[in-house]
């Protein structure tokens, strides 16, 4: 129950911040002059509606979005009527029609700082200078927590590793007297910097009796580890090919706090810290993207779905309704935060129907106009955007794909970050 109560509750706050976004289209908009005749939430029939002023205000049946109607967003709309005119959206300044287009991300993005602040001083943000992913954990110091026991086959399917039972034995590391928090420093004669020179040099020496240098305490001291092998796919490739290998029965471990808590005042700037971290990861995954849709139809068809791997807002829902059910709302507002972050930056890149589309092509001939000018020629006009149909239909048919086969695999093969 609280799982499904957890999923409607994160789908209707995406709804409401699909809400805000159109509001920051119509606010600015009017603040502006321009001629606002709809604000809707959600697509389809109509449930109710009202008039106030020039503008039609009301909810549909679809709750799955939201829009703002603006008279003469370009010169090609044919809804303005003449005594309009002087309002259609694209008469007014580039700069004023930039606030207007980017207001809806704007509200995003103000989302996205508000969940966090309050996320800051409430639970707590996450810690960001820890390693986020695989790759910067290898970077991170070689500070170890030691294990009880370790499988050496990688098909035990057995439920609990317990030493004598499937292929379970005892962790080397521990009966050799490591402890969780040492820093290792050397496997055998090879220097180790970090948690990635810290694998390979496991991995690459030979099973057996292994001296392992190590810093506890402020102390350097020296244990011999009895090496065992084990199957292991490779670090960097998860879904490799499986090989013998030495292991120790280590794991990367860290002192420092993965969650700091923060006071009202000092969670303003650590919510900013933290939403430019977002940011930057947002980025990062909008450009993964393309290298993730073999891995998104191969969770269709019967693979292990990457934890990776984008989501919908299925898929978003999902987890927020996890988060409820196993009572870690922190999950719940930084998968909201995220999302908004990411809905945000989506919607200013510089293609139709997009509102960044809307904005590059203001300012293409604002500044087309200038230089025109500059050269003694006539200006050249407005753009025609009749002539982007195919490009806008292109855009929009494959989004309309990826969203298609996000949603199906949130369906079908769902993430769940609680396992």
């Amino acid at each position: 129950m609280l799982f499904w109560l957890g999923a409607a509750a994160f789908a209707l706050t995406i709804l409401i911040s699909v809400s805000l976004h159109e509001l920051g289209h119509m606010i600015t908009g009017k603040r502006f002059g321009m001629k606002v005749t709809q604000y809707f939430v959600g697509f389809g029939p109509t449930i109710f509606s009202f008039k106030r002023g020039e503008t039609e205000y009301g909810l549909k049946a679809i709750p799955l979005g939201g829009f703002c109607k603006i008279v003469g967003m370009t010169p090609q709309d044919d809804d303005v009527a003449p005594e309009d005119q002087h309002r259609a959206m694209w008469r007014f300044p580039v700069w004023k029609r930039t606030i207007v287009m980017s207001a809806g991300s704007a509200a995003h993005f103000a989302l996205a700082l508000v969940g966090a602040w309050v996320m800051a001083w409430s639970v707590g943000l996450p810690n960001i200078s820890l390693p986020q992913n695989a790759e910067e954990q290898r970077a991170a110091p070689a500070m170890i927590y030691v294990g009880d026991c370790i499988k050496t086959s990688l098909t035990d399917t057995t439920a609990e590793c317990k030493p004598g039972q499937g292929s379970a034995v005892a962790a080397p590391a521990k009966a050799a007297g490591l402890q969780t928090g040492d820093v290792i420093t050397k496997v055998g004669a090879t220097p180790v910097a970090n948690y990635g020179q810290l694998t390979d040099a496991i991995r690459a020496a030979a099973a057996g009796p292994t001296d392992f240098e190590y810093v506890r305490d402020g102390k350097t001291a020296t244990a011999k580890v009895g090496l065992v092998t084990a199957e292991r796919r490779p670090v960097e490739d998860p879904k490799g090919s499986i090989s013998q290998v030495s292991v120790a029965g280590v794991s990367w471990e860290t002192d420092q706090p993965t969650v700091v808590e923060y006071s009202p005042l000092s969670a303003v700037p650590a919510s900013g810290e933290f939403n430019w971290y977002l940011v930057e990861n947002s980025f990062r995954a909008m450009a993964r993207i393309p290298e993730k849709i073999p891995a998104l139809w191969n969770s269709i068809t019967g693979d292990e779905r990457d934890p990776d791997t984008p989501i919908s807002v299925i898929g978003a829902s999902r987890i927020g309704g996890e988060a409820i059910e196993k009572g870690v709302p922190e999950v719940f507002w930084q998968v909201f935060i995220s999302l908004n972050i990411f809905i945000g930056l989506f919607n200013l890149l510089p293609l139709l129907p997009l509102d960044g589309g809307h904005i590059a092509i203001a300012w293409f001939e604002r500044v087309r106009s200038w230089l025109y000018q500059r050269l003694r020629r006539p200006d050249p006009g407005r753009v025609d955007y009749y002539k982007l149909m195919p490009l806008t239909y292109a855009v929009i048919l494959i989004g309309g794909a990826f969203t298609l086969l996000t949603a199906t695999a949130d369906i079908i093969n769902p993430i769940t970050i609680f396992k």
